[in-house]
Order: C-alpha cells, then sequence, then structure tokens
C-alpha cells in the first residue's frame, strides 16, 4: 500500500481481533489492521502481538506508526478486504499464507 521504509514508529495504537478458531483469527486482525489505514489513514510500521489461547482464538497487540502523509508516503496498490481465499494457517510453524482483496 506503501513503501514501508517511509513509514515512521511515532504513535502507538491497541489492536484486538477475536475468532471461533486460529484461521478466523488471522482473517480477523488483519481485517482490523487494515481497518486503522482505511478509515484512519493510520500506516502501521511495527506490531507487538500477544495470542490468547491454545489454539488462539484472540489476538492483542500495540502497532506502532504514524497517519498516511501523500508527501511522504508513495501510494501503492490499495488492499481493499482479507480473506479466507486458499488461506493456510500453521500454528505449529508459526506461518500463515493470507491472499488479500485488491
Amino acid at each position: 500500500m506503501t513503501d514501508l521504509r517511509t513509514v515512521r514508529a511515532v504513535e502507538e495504537r491497541a489492536v484486538s481481533a477475536s475468532g471461533d478458531d486460529p484461521s478466523s483469527l488471522v482473517v480477523a486482525y488483519l481485517s482490523e489492521l487494515l481497518r486503522l489505514q482505511s478509515e484512519g489513514d493510520f500506516l502501521v510500521r511495527a506490531v507487538e502481538a500477544r495470542p490468547v489461547g491454545s489454539p488462539p482464538t484472540a489476538v492483542v497487540a500495540s502497532v506502532r506508526g504514524e497517519t498516511f502523509d501523500p508527501s511522504r508516503h508513495p501510494v501503492k496498490t490499495e488492499v481493499k478486504a482479507i480473506t479466507f481465499h486458499r488461506l493456510e494457517f500453521d500454528t505449529a510453524r508459526g506461518r500463515a499464507r493470507v491472499i488479500v482483496d485488491i
């Protein structure tokens, strides 16, 4: 959506999400991050997230970033939504594959 190297971690925001299972949690959490950008023009630079539950069905996070500034943040491809399409989530390895809707 922009060049991450141009985003400074100068503001902190709290983000939380929950889901019925780890896959829905991934989609919910990434959707919350996307909402920060789309509704508040907030670009995330750094994330500290803590999963809740085993397997995780909630996450609480602190994100750092700044408000979008068109003079410093080049506009790239807009992400419109996070999808379940071909979502892969591997809790054992701590990895996920997510396809976004652009």
